[in-house]
């Protein structure tokens, strides 16, 4: 029996992600849409990268009012 992959927690994020996260948060208003495209376009990120920048925006955006 071999083990299952398993992969990082969701809120471990590699370098390009947290600056894609960091340029949308200072951007968030500028940012092209739709958005899931912009930030791949960007940064090269997967689909689902693109979608934890989104998540991880509005979470700071929303802790910050």
């Amino acid at each position: 029996m071999t083990a299952p992959d398993l992969t990082p927690p969701e809120h471990q994020h590699s370098a390009i992600v947290e600056q894609a996260i960091e340029f949308y948060v200072a951007n968030y208003g500028a940012v092209e849409r739709p958005i899931v495209p912009a930030l791949q376009g960007r940064f090269g990120l997967t689909a689902h990268q693109a979608v934890i920048v989104i998540r991880q925006t509005t979470l700071r955006r929303a802790m910050a009012t």
